[in-house]
């Protein structure tokens, strides 16, 4: 009897966890993250007629630091630098409960984990972040019938390249097909909106706060007179604003640091000349959101030398939330195939 009762109770605990569940979207499993960390996580426990109960966040076993009735959370927590076995658990109103463990590392790793600011990086290695795209003239509109295979465009993206790379993981893009001065753009959603990076912002919380942002990246060429341009863009959508700091390197076009006129939707020479070389060139953008709601365009850094814009703009509407990069290359008047490669990514944004 005692061991019928026995095998009863573990079968009924095993019932529970098959049929409750805890779904945490941010922060990733393993994830490298900044001191404030953002939870979002949902639960369900069909076998309870009553639902769940609650949720809460250990951020050690036996340290329960944060619960919120429900079957959802959404909320900012605080570490001090280290790593930490966190849980994220539900308990519902039959008296079980089910939980996920999340180990974050804080701190000196970096990491693109919530509130307050942080680093994402290495974006050039998170292959399935990067959607790539053809733009064909005159419209230059994504070509909802292109592929990758062209023939008007076609184009590549293929990570783990150990050479050329900075760090044996290098991604190499390639540009071709045969039409005339079309382009290859590469987005990837980091915050709100599809977010790639686990941070969907659900309630807003965390993309008002942002307004400072880095574009660090190293990109190597082959061949420095085959590109038309080279296009590098910080995208954010807040509030109903649409905030497009694009920066382009005009190379066929008269080597020049072009940036983007948002309401016009045109380039705007900026007098600064931009000359990458053959074999690897260190690009560093840096952009902020005024508190009064315009877009600053402040430094472009190339290969050791910055050089400081300061030019102001105006955001465009839109219903979108969250923040974006984009990477584009451009092709020139015989669509010339060439090859860029990209290392070590890295996107900073702070309040």
């Amino acid at each position: 009897m005692r061991r019928f009762y026995l095998l009863f109770c573990l079968f009924a605990t095993w019932a529970s966890f098959a049929y409750a569940g805890v779904t945490v979207t941010a922060p990733k499993n393993n994830a490298n993250v900044s001191t404030t960390v953002q939870y979002v996580a949902s639960a369900t426990s069909p076998s309870c007629s009553k639902g769940v109960a609650s949720m809460g966040i250990y951020s050690a076993p036996g340290k329960l630091v944060y619960t919120v009735s429900g079957a959802s959370l959404n909320t900012l927590l605080t570490f001090a630098d280290g790593t930490y076995n966190t849980t994220v658990q539900e308990w519902d109103n039959c008296g079980w409960s089910s939980s996920v463990n999340v180990t974050i590392n804080v701190g000196g790793s970096g990491g693109g984990g919530g509130g307050g600011g942080g680093t994402f990086w290495s974006l050039q290695n998170d292959t399935a972040g990067w959607t790539g795209y053809g733009l064909l003239p005159p419209s230059y509109q994504i070509c909802s019938s292109c592929g990758p295979g062209g023939p008007s465009v076609t184009w590549s993206w293929t990570p783990n390249v150990t050479n050329p790379s900075k760090d044996n993981k290098a991604v190499k893009t390639t540009i071709g097909g045969n039409k005339a001065y079309s382009d290859v753009l590469w987005n990837n959603h980091l915050i709100g909106d599809f977010s790639s990076q686990g941070l969907p912002d659900t309630n807003h919380t965390l993309t008002p706060t942002l307004y400072n942002f880095t574009y660090d990246v190293w990109f190597y060429l082959p061949n420095n007179t085959a590109p038309q341009a080279l296009e590098f863009d910080i995208n954010q959508f807040v509030n109903g604003n649409s905030y497009i700091w694009g920066h382009e390197c005009r190379v066929g076009g008269g080597n020049e640091w072009d940036t983007w006129n948002n309401g016009g939707k045109y380039w705007v020479p900026s007098g600064i000349g931009c000359w990458p070389i053959v074999g690897w060139n260190h690009l560093v953008l840096t952009v902020s959101r005024t508190s009064d709601n315009h877009l600053l365009f402040k430094s472009i850094a190339l290969n050791g030398t910055t050089n400081t814009l300061n030019r102001y703009d105006t955001p465009t509407a839109t219903d979108w939330w969250g923040i974006t990069v984009n990477y584009q290359i451009d092709g020139n008047k015989w669509q010339t195939p060439y090859t860029v490669y990209l290392d070590e990514l890295n996107f900073t944004y702070t309040p």
